[in-house]
């Protein structure tokens, strides 16, 4: 249950800001291209953790880690939800990202040495992709209700409280385990990736802003090109990647990789821009937006479901 939780809030941090983004937008003062940066320092953070993340709570210890993400997530909900310019708020959500990262392999190595029955197992993954897909679906309703009822804040404040009680829980019912071994990690090919990714969103959306014409657009795309390059020449020649380059070049999974890849990026894009359309546009009250977001959310529930 408490692992449960905790993949719940994963996708939770994610979708809640949605449905909250237009009136946090207003409040901060912060422009159309730069609002895209409250879902995408949070995505790029993540994506760009996640593998070192999995490398550290093998070798750190799973529940250790999983506590460390937890508490993390928690205060940094505060941080983020008490930001008084779109900068700090963009910055709250990369930490968020963060402990995430940590969290998220964490929990999915838990449940992998908790059922170690072949069934069992896939059940459990089961379930926890079914939650994945509950998770848009109770941020975007959750967004809409505190938005509408209180104000865009308490979209992160309600982070806090969940994270504390699962980290509690977490101290009694879950059991440590690590690997042995060689403990190595690839600090350099994670800030690359992470540095690059940065630089190549932050140079599309100076020159959303700004036009093609800009130099400073094009010199952060040619710096994300190049940083991407070099953490693909480091993968190459470290011990410890943390991105083997093999298992991109796998046609199998790479190919899943590509499609998660894609898929990913659609869903952001559908989230973000299908918020201001529906508030901006259509006049729906925040609640209702959420709501709106339901059938999509349900879809994803029973895909999972059906799968396990």
């Amino acid at each position: 249950m408490t692992i449960s939780v905790a993949t719940l809030m994963v996708v939770l941090g994610a979708s809640v800001i949605n449905i909250a983004l237009p009136q946090a937008q207003s409040d901060l003062g912060i422009s159309d291209a730069n609002r895209q940066w409250a879902v995408t320092a949070y995505s790029l953070a993540f994506g760009g953790m996640l593998l070192l993340g999995g490398r550290i709570v093998d070798c750190v210890g799973r529940k250790r880690v999983f506590l460390i993400g937890l508490v993390g997530f928690a205060a940094d909900s505060m941080i983020s939800g008490l930001a008084t310019t779109g900068a700090a708020l963009f910055a709250g959500r990369a930490l968020q990202g963060v402990f995430v990262a940590l969290l998220a392999p964490a929990a999915l190595s838990l449940i992998a040495v908790t059922f170690t029955e072949a069934r069992e197992r896939a059940k459990a993954f089961g379930v926890y992709g079914a939650l994945q897909g509950a998770g848009g679906a109770v941020g975007l309703i959750i967004g809409g209700v505190l938005t509408e009822y209180t104000t865009w804040r308490w979209c992160m404040f309600v982070n806090t409280p969940i994270a504390l009680a699962a980290a509690l829980a977490a101290l009694a019912t879950v059991r440590e385990s690590r690997l042995e071994g060689t403990r190595r990690y690839d600090i350099p090919g994670a800030l690359l990736v992470t540095t690059g990714l940065v630089s190549l969103v932050w140079g599309f959306t100076h020159a959303a802003e700004k036009g093609w014409s800009s130099a400073l657009s094009w010199a952060l795309l040619i710096a994300g090109a190049a940083l991407i390059a070099a953490f693909i020449a480091v993968e190459r020649r470290t011990a410890y990647p943390v991105l083997p380059l093999r298992v991109v070049l796998d046609r199998d999974r790479g190919g899943a990789f590509l499609i998660s890849l894609l898929t990913g990026a659609g869903l952001f894009a559908l989230m973000l821009f299908l918020t201001y359309y529906l508030q901006a546009n259509l006049g729906y009250q925040p609640l209702h937006a959420g709501l709106a977001f339901l059938p999509f959310s349900c879809s994803l529930i029973a895909c999972d479901c059906r799968e396990s």
